[in-house]
């Protein structure tokens, strides 16, 4: 983090970032960073699947979560029918697991669950919208590092595909569980494979000094291993699992994490006589949130992935297990923007006669808590108009009682941006509304999914009384 003695003002590099250069166009909109159906029209407002940013404004008030359903479905149905594709030949085919933590709600579970893929949930909330969109019980995975009796009650009474274990504890709680419902529940292990992904601290997963699975180095996954073989018929081990983090740009990670866990597997062979028929390699695609990042496509990943799985498996000679992966922001992050009012604009005088406007809008980290959590970028635009205003520096807060209310860090925008104006900030679609809080009881923003000139609402506005409504009074 940028840090100065004499204050943040004083730091090395503060001011735009070395990535952000002055734009040509302020009005310009960078496609990818946008969904598909986002566009300028003709009076220069953004539209969205044909609808105008102020039209959506009017009918939904902001701050609001427009997703577009059609990008949504699309993405998810490119990795559905690409890893299908490439893995064909490797392996049999590949299955793709929705990871719901970026962004799930009932109807996007039914998106999911009609488009043929699978889903992944970590707590029993998010199995009960599962549930509830009816998807499948042998289509969904369930992952959490502290499952209670309860959430493993539920699961496998629901006939889950798969519970991920995650702990020595929980593969006896599992097996009891199992046991008193008098079925099996399948299995797989979570191993940390000790790959350092390039990451952000808190979104790298596969480091030994963290939470997650159980370590190679240390033989706890070959330990867990032999329990859960001792535990038949109740439990039943299909695989291996490995996720190494977060918001990766290239599958170097996967390469040295795919020959650990394999090695895992041909030991597995050696000492048990078992080859495990399933290998996930997890998730963690990145996406383009600002002009810095550049994400590999579909293809591109699948590709580098099956060759990487085909060549350690000839290695290890193994056979080449059935692969499954978990992306869930590179389908959900790009089909979402957040849409704000402007409230306040202020200008803020920096060394060397720059100056930056304190752009303030209607939401904040209530909404987006990543770029305080993660010191995330993200980009933006005016959004109801375009503007012939020379670009400025700015930096788009929210309204919360904290310095570190920023929603964008450094954007240029329009000089003449004032009050009651639009700004719609990208690539929203994950982690934000699954992240988001009543903080300075503030009520959340809606989610409103557009399609083909027409948009509805999938998740409400909070209201007041639903601030009010768990108050014991």
């Amino acid at each position: 983090m940028r840090a100065h003695e004499a204050g943040a003002l004083h730091a090395e590099g503060y001011g735009n970032p070395s990535w952000l250069a002055v734009p040509r166009d302020v009005n310009a909109l960078v496609p990818s960073l946008w969904s598909s159906s986002v566009s300028r029209g003709a009076d220069g407002a953004v539209t969205v699947a044909g609808l105008s940013v102020a039209e959506l404004a009017r009918e939904f008030g902001t701050p609001a979560y427009v997703l577009d359903e059609a990008d949504f479905r699309t993405r998810a149905a490119e990795f559905r029918d690409t890893y299908a594709e490439v893995f064909a030949d490797v392996g049999g085919g590949a299955d793709v697991y929705y990871a719901g933590k970026a962004f799930l709600c009932t109807e996007v579970a039914r998106w999911v669950c009609e488009d043929g893929l699978r889903l992944d949930v970590c707590t029993g909330g998010e199995l009960a919208v599962a549930v509830r969109a009816g998807m499948p019980g042998d289509r969904i995975g369930f992952h959490g590092n502290n499952k209670s009796v309860t959430e493993l009650e539920a699961a496998v009474g629901y006939g889950v595909g798969r519970v991920i274990v995650d702990s020595f504890e929980e593969i006896d709680r599992l097996a009891d569980v199992a046991r008193r419902l008098g079925t099996t529940a399948r299995v797989m292990v979570r191993v940390t494979v000790g790959v350092e992904a390039h990451t952000h601290e808190f979104i790298a997963t596969a480091h030994e000094d963290q939470k997650f699975g159980f370590s190679l180095s240390g033989g706890a996954a070959a330990e867990a291993v032999r329990r859960i073989l001792a535990h038949a018929p109740q439990l039943e081990l299909i695989g291996l699992h490995s996720h190494i983090g977060s918001q990766i740009f290239d599958t170097s990670g996967f390469e040295v994490s795919a020959r650990r866990v394999l090695g895992l597997h041909a030991q597995v062979a050696a000492e048990h006589g078992v080859e495990l028929p399933e290998l996930d390699l997890g998730g963690g695609f990145g996406i383009a949130y600002t002009t810095e990042h550049d994400p590999l496509s579909p293809k591109g990943l699948a590709s580098g992935m099956a060759e990487i799985v085909d060549r350690e498996c000839r290695a290890n000679g193994l056979s080449v297990p059935h692969i499954s992966i978990e992306p869930g922001r590179a389908i959900a992050g790009p089909s979402t923007f957040t849409l704000y009012e402007v409230g306040t604009v202020k200008t803020v005088d920096l060394d060397g006669g720059a100056s930056r406007a304190y752009v303030s809008v209607d939401g904040g980290m209530s909404d987006n808590v990543r770029t305080a959590l993660y010191e995330a970028n993200f980009s933006c635009t005016l959004a109801n108009r375009a503007s012939d205003a020379p670009p400025r520096l700015s930096r788009v807060v929210g309204r919360h009682c904290e310095a570190g209310d920023i929603v964008v860090m450094d954007e240029f925008l329009p000089a003449d941006v004032a009050p009651g104006d639009l700004v719609a900030v990208p690539g929203t679609g994950a982690y934000c509304r699954s992240m988001s809080s009543q903080y300075n009881h503030t009520p959340r923003p809606p989610v409103v999914a557009v399609h083909d000139g027409e948009a509805r609402v999938i998740v409400r506005r909070e209201t007041v009384d639903d601030l009010l409504a768990l108050d014991v009074t």
